[in-house]
Formats: C-alpha cells, structure tokens, sequence
C-alpha cells in the first residue's frame, strides 16, 4: 500500500475499536461484550480505515485482532446492519458489501501479518475475519460459524469462497459455506482452519507471545513474504517463480539482508531493522 497520503490527517481516535500499540505490536479489540463484539456500519469502515493508515506509516510489525468477553465477533449485527439493510437500495447495499470486502483485502495486502486470537463465536463476518488473517490461534472454545446462507444469503460472502477453499480445501469449504454449520475448535484445528489450539483461555496470550516473536524479526522480509503468498494463489507456477526471482533480488539489497551475513560471521544473533 502506498505511504504517499493527501490533506487528511491521521486519527487516534477509533470510536468503534479498541486500539492499543506496544513494541511494535497493535492489538485491536472489538469491544461490544454485550452484544458479543457484533459489527456495525462504524466498526466495519473504522476497520478499513485503521488498516489502510497502519500500512502507509510503515512502524507497525504485527496486528492482533481479539474480541472482549465471552466470544471473538457474532458477525454483523442483527438490527443496527440486517435490519437497516432491508430499508436500502441497491446501490447502497453495494456501497456496503463493497466496504466489507475491503475489510478482507486490508486484512490480506496489510505489509505485516495479523494474528487473530479467537474464543468463542466467530460467526458470520467474524469467522471471514477470522479466515482473512496470517494465523488463528484459538482456545478449546472457538466455534467458527459461516451462516451466510442461513439468513438467505450466499455463503461466499465477504471473499470466503475465495480464501476458505485455498485453507482447508475444497471438501470442507463446500459443506462449510453451504450448511453454515459450527466448526469447533477440535475439527477447525484437524482440516487446517487453525494455526494453533491452546489451552482454555490461553488464546490472547499466545497470540501475543506470537506477535512479540514476529515483531522481533525480519519484517521486510515477513511482508514481502506474505505478499508473494497472496499475489501467487492465482498465478501460474512460472509466474510465481518469476516473482519470487524478482522479490529477492529486491531483499538482497537489504540492510537486514547484510545484517544476517554480519551477525553470522561474528556469531551473534542479528538486529533486525525492517528494511
């Protein structure tokens, strides 16, 4: 994403998330516990935006995406978005489906990774952020739910039958996004929905000892990597080695890329810098 910006300014000030920065690390919270971190039209754009001015200031390492309470995100919110949906015209609905596929495509271009820390429901537009993100990492808790179709709707929402296919498969993402069915934790950590399954609770903590781990390292080479991972899911293998030709290249001429020959030859562990 581009660093070049206009007139506007950045903001600290995200009404509809929690955010907090530490070492690198940004962890953004939804925060509605009551109605189990549900989205609403504010959430959904102060995510797209936070996203987009996180990667054009080039100081973030990793996001972590966690919810408050009793489960990560219910989805859109039954009245504030499904019921105001039924008032709208279609150019307006497509204003707002549009907005939360931008959603999914911040969460996939972002130049670092995003670890999600999941317990309890991710359903609905919380299971598709959930599946947008670098890692999930859950606790025993954790039910991912697609029930897009149960509310009459195509269960390829928001990028799903893109990304879940690629995750876990074409088997299980069909009779996932058709029936809209719970996968708990057991199963979603069997056919790859997972990256990693704790212990009760133990979510939030190990996605943050994740993130510290990759803030801590070479994150040129982290966000080169994560891009080349998205960019070649739909290339040809000869196109994707060209890229990956490409991509090194560029590294090669890094400061982190010297760094590492340094620390070798002195045998020592090297100092990161990110460019």
């Amino acid at each position: 994403m581009s660093p070049f910006t206009g007139s506007a300014h950045r903001t600290d000030d995200w009404r509809h998330l929690r955010v907090e920065e530490e070492g690198g690390v940004v962890t953004v919270t939804l925060a509605r516990p009551e109605r189990l971190n549900a989205l609403t039209f504010g959430a959904y754009a102060d995510l797209r935006d936070l996203l987009a001015q996180l990667s054009r200031e080039n100081r973030t390492r990793v996001l972590v995406l966690a919810g408050e309470g009793g489960g990560f995100c219910s989805g859109g919110d039954v009245d504030g978005i499904i019921g105001a949906t039924l008032g709208m015209e279609t150019s307006q609905l497509l204003d707002f489906n549009r907005m939360t596929g931008q959603v999914v495509r911040a969460l996939r271009e972002a130049p670092f990774p995003v670890v999600a820390a999941v317990h309890g429901a991710a359903a609905g537009a919380g299971a598709v952020l959930a599946l947008a993100s670098d890692f999930r990492i859950a606790d025993p808790t954790a039910r991912f739910s697609f029930l897009f179709t149960k509310v009459g709707l195509s269960g390829g929402d928001m990028g799903a039958a893109y990304l879940l296919p690629r995750l876990v498969g074409l088997g299980h993402a069909t009779r996932i996004l058709l029936l809209g069915d719970q996968v708990r934790a057991p199963e979603a950590e069997r056919i790859g929905l997972l990256s990693g399954l704790t212990e009760e609770a133990g979510a939030d903590a190990a996605a943050a000892a994740l993130a510290g781990r990759l803030a801590a390292g070479p994150a040129l080479a982290y966000a080169q990597t994560k891009a080349l991972l998205t960019a070649e899911l739909d290339l040809t293998l000869s196109g994707a080695v060209e890229l990956d030709a490409a991509t090194q290249a560029l590294l090669m001429h890094s400061a982190d890329y010297r760094e590492f020959h340094a620390a070798f030859t002195g045998r020592r562990e090297p100092e990161w810098e990110g460019r």
